[in-house]
Formats: structure tokens, sequence, C-alpha cells
């Protein structure tokens, strides 16, 4: 059966006219869907007989929460939702003062196989579909009761390793008839797959595209990021590039602050010719720890230098502000923990 959650309202409408129903019907359908509705028959201003008939047709997907952590010191929330078929995937729900920020995951797992992340330390299950993702908006904004206002597709997964499913739910959360949220409000971060970002700037989307770049150099990069194997850092930086001359939209460069690894003076050098001449932001993250990774996050007066010889050159540069240090906010974290709890309660 189809997933109605990842239809269009187009394909609503076409959907609706195999069964002998008017194109108005679609318009009250999808509006009900991005209400978070866990059955069709809260469809109250459907009849009884289409809401029967939709049931038959159509897969509505409502995922459970199995984990929901609220973080004492700043109120960041953390979700693990279970799907229908029993994968699990994260979200985090953050307090700014612009608003409500949401970090939503694309990829049950991950096969970028990043050195410093927990996503993909059991590789990549599957891929989620734009319904899916929309859910994790939905149903935090329906759990918390607050109107999220940003997204960000920095979550388990890499987005544009879900390429098609991505693009459709970024049209689908954008759309005015639904939850509305505008696309200039949305960041996507990749690992640096180069020919999807190239692919990505023929969309002509108005998204923010955030680029984990984590070091400048290719020995370095590639003994944290496997991807840089197959996209070199010359590579990556010639498609973001070609990104900021077809759309326009500056590129934000993540950089994740690993002690002796990354945040060596001569790294910010680089760094920072990497990025001269071109509208660039960098965010530094301290890194959050992972059990299974060597890699430890670099001391606070480390950053700041960084961030300040950065900045000598030209580059504008800020420190991420860590939210939820008491829960497990970090990217996979919460998932794995599941895992090993379900694997531990399997062999008893």
């Amino acid at each position: 059966m189809t997933e109605i959650k990842s239809l269009t309202i187009e394909e609503l409408k076409n959907a609706l006219a195999d069964m002998g129903e008017k194109p108005f019907r679609a318009g009250q359908i999808f509006k009900w869907l991005h209400q978070g509705v866990e059955s069709f028959e809260e469809m109250s201003n459907l009849s009884k007989d289409l809401r029967a008939r939709l049931a038959e047709r159509f897969v509505l997907t409502v995922p459970q929460v199995v984990r929901r952590q609220v973080s004492q010191v700043d109120g960041t929330v953390k979700y693990l939702w279970r799907l229908r078929d029993g994968d699990c995937v994260e979200s985090v729900l953050m307090h700014y003062e612009h608003g409500v920020s949401v970090c939503v995951s694309t990829q049950v797992g991950c096969r970028m196989g990043c050195r410093f992340c927990a996503s993909g330390l059991n590789g990549l299950k599957r891929h989620l579909s734009a319904g899916e993702i929309l859910d994790e908006i939905l149903f935090m904004q329906k759990d918390s009761g607050e109107a999220v206002s940003n997204i960000v597709l920095m979550g388990t997964g890499e987005p544009l390793d879900n390429y098609d499913n991505v693009l459709r739910f970024l049209h689908l959360v954008s759309c005015p008839e639904g939850v509305n949220i505008g696309q200039r409000h949305i960041s996507l971060s990749t690992s640096g797959i180069a020919d999807k970002i190239e692919r990505l700037a023929g969309e002509k989307l108005q998204i923010t595209l955030s680029v984990s770049l984590h070091a400048p150099d290719d020995e370095t990069r590639s003994s944290i990021m496997p991807v840089n194997e197959a996209y070199p850092v010359e590579r990556l930086m010639r498609a973001c590039r070609y990104y900021f001359d077809t759309t326009g939209r500056r590129i934000s460069y993540e950089y994740m602050m690993a002690r002796d690894m990354t945040d060596r003076i001569w790294q910010a050098e680089k760094l920072a010719k990497l990025l001269r001449g071109r509208p660039a932001h960098v965010n530094l993250i301290p890194l959050n720890e992972v059990a299974e990774s060597p890699l430890r996050p670099s001391r606070p007066e480390v950053v700041r230098r960084f961030q300040q010889a950065l900045e000598n050159r030209g580059v504008t540069a800020t420190v991420r502000r860590r939210l939820g240090p008491d829960i497990d906010a970090a990217c996979g974290q919460l998932r794995r923990r599941e895992l090993g709890r379900t694997a531990a309660d399997g062999a008893e």
C-alpha cells in the first residue's frame, strides 16, 4: 500500500480522482496529515465511507516514542522513535532565542563511517521515506506543544545518500498547505558527496547547505571520514564553488574540533586559504565523545585560538553552543544505546 504522508497534494488529487472523489478532498486530507493525526478516523470532515476506503488503500505512518530525554540544563529534548517496521531513529528539539529548532534523521543508520560519529557504527539499515522524515517534525510538535520554526537535517544518516526522499520531504515540509516551514529556515548537512551537491544546486532550493568538512587536508580528512577517498578536499571544494555560483547561497562549513587531530594552527591556516575569496561561514563544533572512537575533544583554549586564527585571516567563525550536555544529544548515541539494550535483553 502507498504511504500517504509522502504524497504531494497533486498526487493526492490524482489518487482521489481514481477513487471517484473531488479534488478539494486532497487539501482537506493533506491538512489533517500535517496536523499529525494517528488514524483516518480522526479526519472528521470526511465521510465514514471515504475514511474506510483511505484506510484500505493507504498506510498512515505513526512513530512511537521509545525514549524521551529532557535536559535539565537547557530544555533540549532528545527523542528516540520506533517506526512501523521496528527500526528506531533519533530527533532533537532545541530552544533558541529565534524559536524552536529540530534536528532530524534521514536514514536508519548510516554508511558514511565517520570515525567521530555513533550513527554509522552499525552501518546503514535503510532509507527513511519522505513521510517518515516529516513525521519527526509533526510528532515533535505534537508531543511538545511547540511550533517548529527551523529544521536541520543533521541527525542520523547522510541526506544526500537518500536524495530523492529528502528532496520530496523538503517540498512537503515547505508546502503552504501543510507545515509551511520556509526553505530559508532549513539546513541540510552533508559529509561531502560532491556530485550530489552539484545535483542539488540544480534544484534551485532556498535551503542552507552545511558541508561537514572537519579537516582541510586529505590525509587528516581521509583518516576520519572515508567519504574523502571518493571525494577528496579539492573535488569537494570545486562542488561547493559550483553550488554557490549556481544558487548564490552562502555555504556553512562544519568543522569538528578533535584534540591534536583537527585543531592545529596550520590547519586553521590551510582552512582559511581554502575558503579565501568565497562567502562562507565556519561552525566550530566541540567534539562529542563516542566510546568506540579514540578521538577526544579539543581544549577550550585551543578552540579559541583556532577561531582567532581563522578570523585573523578574514574567515567568519563561530563556536557551536553545546546543547543538552546532560543527555544523549549527540547524533546516534541514543539509538545505539537502545540497540545494545535490545541485544542484551535478547541474550537473556
